[in-house]
Order: structure tokens, then sequence, then C-alpha cells
């Protein structure tokens, strides 16, 4: 079956990327919900290895998850949970849905096994997202990554922070704190110095009150930016520590160009992912363990495109891993590579 898996996605992708990269995108996911309602979602899935992990205080039956930004709204997450994923984390959702940036906004540069996006969180909003979470079929860890709306002034963006841990708190795993997109105007200033410990602070207190309202404690994890200085990057650990946060996620996109500067859309606006980032995420990822001494759980994520690239982030202190941009590229096989190299990781 790895072989039909295989082949079937590769013939999928082809006719795929005959189509503009949000068009594939979007038909892409409902092929799979397609043929998840068929029954027959098990064509595209590869023969996985079980390598259970314990990390945040959760079983994950293999550190292998889908990064936040592919199912915004958890409208897919039956038929992307059939694939064999350790774990799936949905958004980012904001409190109000919103339309996102103009298109075009979503780039492929396939020379480079790159993507750029501008989306600017586009999604139906909260509310929407938690009825899909509550009817979803789907058993395994499902994280929700949460952002503020466009029209909300950064210096109030904790209520909007605030409003989304309140309403996925019963039917999220965990919740990532997204400061980190380079397409919502200022955002990302929030991910320093005092402005992070304040709202930090502020969502740990508020999941203190949840967890006494609910019984249930869930981890609370921030997403940062590869973008950063060595001192940026341990400043932002010391201080996730000292808040009280369960663990980091490193990386999101980055705003740099490198090794995509002669791609015809490689000075289009927007975060890249894929190939190019897999050296700057690792960086900032090792950073950050070196600046807790590996206390912190962290989650490699930018630029995973075969299973070594899995296996450089558990080097480089990552409990788990994420797939987005390599998913695009491979599929599903890149779900069993990067288990297979941890596997053997693990045994080394």
């Amino acid at each position: 079956m790895p072989a039909l898996s295989s082949l079937l996605f590769r013939c999928l992708r082809f006719f795929l990327f005959l189509l503009p990269a949000e068009t594939s995108h979007e038909w892409g996911l409902k092929g799979l919900a397609l043929l998840q309602g068929w029954h027959l979602g098990f064509l595209l899935r590869p023969k996985i290895p079980a390598l259970p992990v314990q990390a945040l205080g959760l079983s994950f039956p293999n550190p292998v998850g889908l990064a936040a930004g592919l199912d915004k709204n958890a409208d897919y997450i039956d038929a992307l949970g059939a694939l064999g994923f350790g774990f799936i984390e949905v958004g980012t959702v904001t409190p109000k849905p919103q339309a996102g940036n103009p298109k075009p906004r979503l780039f492929r540069l396939r020379r480079e096994r790159a993507i750029i996006n501008r989306m600017g969180f586009n999604n139906l909003g909260v509310e929407h997202l938690v009825k899909n979470l509550e009817r979803r079929r789907y058993c395994g860890i499902v994280g929700v990554n949460i952002g503020k709306n466009l029209t909300t002034e950064v210096q109030d963006a904790a209520q909007d922070y605030l409003a989304c841990l309140r309403a996925v708190y019963k039917v999220a795993d965990y919740v990532v704190v997204n400061l980190s997109s380079p397409n919502t105007p200022g955002l990302r200033s929030l991910q320093f110095g005092e402005p992070l410990a304040q709202l930090l602070r502020t969502l740990q207190d508020e999941r203190e009150t949840l967890r006494q309202a609910t019984g249930r404690r869930v981890p609370l994890l921030l997403k940062v930016a590869p973008d950063l200085s060595e001192a940026e990057a341990r400043g932002i650990a010391r201080t996730v520590a000292a808040e009280g946060f369960d663990g980091l996620i490193a990386t999101n996109t980055t705003l740099s160009r490198a090794g995509v500067e002669h791609s015809p859309h490689g000075n289009e606006a927007g975060g890249l992912s894929g190939a190019p980032l897999t050296g700057a995420a690792t960086a900032v990822l090792h950073q950050l363990w070196d600046a807790n001494a590996g206390r912190l759980p962290l989650i490699g994520v930018g630029g995973i495109m075969q299973g070594s690239d899995a296996a450089a982030k558990a080097e480089a202190g990552a409990s788990l891993v994420q797939i987005y941009s390599g998913f695009i590229y491979r599929g599903p096989a890149l779900i069993r590579d990067c288990v297979r190299a941890l596997q053997t990781l693990r045994h080394s």
C-alpha cells in the first residue's frame, strides 16, 4: 500500500499544481474529505510505524504533526486525521470571522520547494471552529492556534486572545498563542519584553480560572518567528518559562528571501516556508532549547522536507515536529519518512 499511496498522491498533485495555489489548496482538502466520506482515505495513507511520545502531559501515537494554517477552520480534521499524523493543529482562528488579505495571496515556488503566503488569518471565526471540533470523529490530539483580528489594535490584542482561549478550551488538547505571523501588522511586536510578559501572564491567569471551572488543564504554547536574534530568542524562552507557559513552537514563516531571490514569485510579500527556512528555523529551535537547558518542551516546525530534517529538529531539542510545506510537496509519505527517521534516531 505505501507504493500505491505515493503514486496516487503524485497523480493528484500533478493535477492540483496546474491550478492557482489557493484554488488547489481548497480543492485538495475537499478531495481528501470526499475520499474520507467514501471510506477510501486509506488509499492515501502509507504504513506508519508506531512511535509513542509523552509530551506536554499528553500521549502522542507518533511525534509528527500537521502545522497550523492548512485547516484554519477545522473543516477537514477527520480527513486529515486519517492520514497518520500523530496530532493536528488547526487555526489560526480569530474571535470574529475575517476575509484575510486580497487574492492572490498564496504562491508556490516549486524549484525551491517553498511557499509564500500572505493569507492574513482568513477564517470563519472561533464559533465555527468550535462547532467543527465538537462534532469531529477524529480521536487524536488536536491543538488550536489562536490569533487576533486585524481590526483589533495591538494594545488590545489580549482581549482577542482571551476570547479565543475561553471559546476553545473545552475542545482543545493544547492551545497555541500565535504572535509570530508576518501578515498581521504589528503582531510580532508582542513577542518581546514586557508586552509579551503581560500577555502571557493574562492568559496564564485565565487558564487557571478555566482549569478550576472545568477540572482539566490545557497546555499553553507560544509560536515564535524565525527572524530573531539569539538574544531575542533567549529572552522569549526565559519569559515563556517565567510566566508558566508549557512550551514553544519554533518557527513560523520568515520574512527573509534568502534562497529564493531569483524565483518568479520570490519577491512576493508574506511569509516564506519550505526548504529555504530549514536552517534558520532549526537554529532558533536550538537557541530556545539551550536558553532553558531543555526544560521546556519544544515543537520543531519549518522546512521539514524529508526525514532527516525531522531528525535534525529532534537533535536540536524538539520533542515533537510539525510539517506543512513539505506535506504539500510530498504528501503523506513525508509523515512516514519523518516517523522512521525519528525512530532510527531514538534507537541509535
